[in-house]
């Protein structure tokens, strides 16, 4: 007679403990490749930002949007928390869409779904299907005039030549725009006591952040702050 053989239960186990272990090796490796796919399509987006303003300033005698009307129209909220002004870039969306027609490219693959996405210092809606997730510090405040830190209607050397002569301890000296950050990722340093408990240490990329230059170049940036 045909006998038919089976794994034993030793065998089974044996199975799953190599299944395990595999397991738990690749995952971290998964979702490492996954985080850095994400991070690299923030980084485009971020680009086609920086080309959407390029465009803008080409189109209106190299002066950059003076909007603190959608600014302050779309609800200006100086945070008591952190940060202390309110950088969100809804109005950069809306002055831009001639230039994007794509609302998606205001939002970090990583950040749309997350805690931080839906914080009230990230999330900025213009309309249902219109909601930008990224920071502009340069445009985080409506006053009037200008802060010095502050670009609306300037041209880009103006706005080097402003933050030259009014340095800062929260920023450095640049020597151009290759040193001037234009957007970036949100972020809540572990290190101020004025972040809430939930946001503290949190970044949209793990350790780190992108950040778009006033040039249109993309960079990097390690902070040690963030998880």
């Amino acid at each position: 007679m045909l006998r038919l053989r089976g794994f034993t239960l030793i065998e089974l186990l044996v199975i799953i403990a190599i299944v395990s272990i595999l397991a738990a090796i690749l995952f971290p490796v998964f979702a490492q490749a996954r985080e850095s796919a994400r991070q690299t399509a923030c980084a485009q987006n971020l680009r086609q930002i920086g080309q959407a303003f390029w465009m803008y300033l080409q189109d209106y005698d190299e002066r950059m949007p003076d909007r603190r009307d959608l600014k302050i129209g779309l609800g200006y909220r100086p945070w008591s928390s952190w940060p202390p002004s309110d950088p969100r870039c809804g109005w950069a969306g809306v002055v831009l869409e001639p230039y994007t027609r794509n609302w998606d490219i205001w939002n970090c693959p990583s950040v749309a779904g997350s805690v931080m996405g839906e914080a009230v210092q990230v999330k900025q809606t213009v309309a249902p299907n219109q909601i930008t997730r990224y920071w502009m510090w340069r445009f985080d405040r409506p006053n009037d005039p200008v802060p010095p830190d502050n670009f609306w209607g300037k041209t880009p050397d103006q706005a080097v030549a402003d933050l030259q002569a009014n340095p800062s301890p929260f920023y450095a000296r640049p020597d151009g725009q290759a040193d001037v950050e234009l957007a970036v990722d949100p972020y809540f340093p572990r290190t101020i006591g004025a972040v809430e408990p939930a946001l503290r240490g949190r970044a949209v990329h793990r350790g780190g952040r992108n950040r778009l230059f006033l040039d249109g170049h993309i960079r990097w940036l390690r902070d040690i702050r963030t998880e």
